[in-house]
């Protein structure tokens, strides 16, 4: 019964920091462990972020985060926010967006028409808060569970009227000046698969790039120029227990690099699976893609609660499935009788969460093109 009602009262206070905005603690956890607790001193300034971490659950509604707080209790990374809202999601010419019209609203402030990324219908090219970030001295990453040309990491460095354009993405992502990316998808890196026959792996080593294919060879490199692509086609549908813990991995050898270095940083991270669960309606994969997504925010908010200076914001480029949750057990920490109504993407609200210096400007209902001009502010970057 208690832990119905510290449970019940965790939730409430979710509830209540969407609605409201700043919420200064919630439950600790029964074992002791500080993880569901926030020191707020970092988060409920007003000041500057030296640091950018963007988390996009691809295909994370409301319904999924909620499924995964259920799940995971008192331990659950969402609690750990001070700030949260919502995100209108809809692309420049249709009511339901796809991942590169929604990547590309997040991260360079611009809706564009589905299937384009980061370019409008006239052929402007919209430039990310990654690149730009790198144009004035941080370092930069992308950290991803799909192939790194996908349509949501794409927004990142490319500019391409069709997300399925992956020859012309890998040249642009070769030649870009994102420093550490981690991703699947030799394939398209393949000259003998190209039908240019060229070959963007040379042009990376000869930019001083590290190029490695084991997830295990990621460790120790989160500093330098690193290309990990640790998959041969585009990426496998697999959960992380089989896939390997990209999230994780990848997030422990960029952050402790990060930490000793004094330029600052903008890191892209994504869930990318949780949007495959739920075209799939796999409710087993989606816990499983949900659960690798909260340990990583744990990592992700020890390493911003530690540092002080580091922005983070955690939103979705859309929802998928139109998930439900009909009944379940909070005591149980379980969900029943969950129900999905399609197996494509849905045009409701996602929700944002935010931590650090700046986090309450994202509070409230906004469009998914505002979260990057409050990034760029909290940032202080100029286009």
């Amino acid at each position: 019964m208690k832990m119905q009602k510290r449970c019940f009262s965790a939730l409430a206070c979710v509830v209540l920091c969407l609605q409201l905005g700043p919420c200064r603690s919630v439950a600790s956890n029964t074992d002791g462990e500080p993880r569901g607790q926030i020191h707020t001193h970092s988060s409920e300034t007003g000041g500057k972020a030296k640091n950018l971490i963007i988390v996009i659950g691809d295909g994370m509604g409301t319904a999924q985060v909620y499924s995964s707080i259920v799940v995971n209790g008192e331990r659950s990374a969402f609690l750990r926010f001070p700030y949260s809202g919502f995100s209108i999601t809809n692309s420049a010419d249709k009511y339901t967006t796809d991942s590169g019209a929604g990547g590309s609203a997040i991260l360079t402030g611009h809706k564009v028409n589905n299937k384009s990324i980061a370019r409008s219908p006239q052929g402007k090219e919209y430039e990310s808060v990654l690149s730009m970030a790198a144009r004035q001295g941080r370092h930069t990453g992308i950290i991803v569970t799909s192939s790194i040309l996908d349509a949501t990491p794409a927004s990142a460095y490319a500019h391409v009227e069709n997300r399925k354009m992956f020859d012309e993405i890998s040249l642009q992502l070769a030649q870009s000046n994102i420093d550490f990316f981690i991703g699947g998808d030799r394939l398209h890196f393949n000259p003998q698969n190209r039908k240019d026959g060229r070959n963007p792996l040379d042009t990376l080593r000869r930019r001083g790039y590290e190029v490695v294919y084991k997830i295990e060879d990621v460790r120790g490199k989160g500093g330098d120029k690193l290309c990990a692509l640790l998959s041969d086609g585009e990426c496998p549908a697999w959960p992380a227990s089989k896939r390997g813990y990209w999230l994780r991995d990848g997030l422990q050898a960029f952050l402790s690099a990060q930490s000793k270095e004094g330029s600052g940083f903008v890191l892209l991270v994504e869930g990318s699976q949780i949007d495959w669960a739920c075209h799939n309606n796999d409710t087993a994969y989606l816990r499983e893609e949900m659960n690798e997504l909260d340990a990583a925010l744990h990592q992700v908010l020890d390493f911003a609660e530690t540092n002080g200076e580091t922005l983070v914001v955690v939103t979705a480029d859309h929802e998928t499935g139109g998930l439900t949750l009909v009944d379940g057990s909070i005591d149980e920490q379980r969900n029943d009788k969950v129900r999905f109504i399609s197996g494509n993407h849905t045009g409701i609200m996602v929700p944002v969460f935010a931590y650090g210096p700046g986090a309450s400007a994202f509070s409230g209902v906004q469009q998914n093109v505002d979260l990057f001009y409050k990034m760029m502010q909290a940032l202080s970057l100029k286009q």
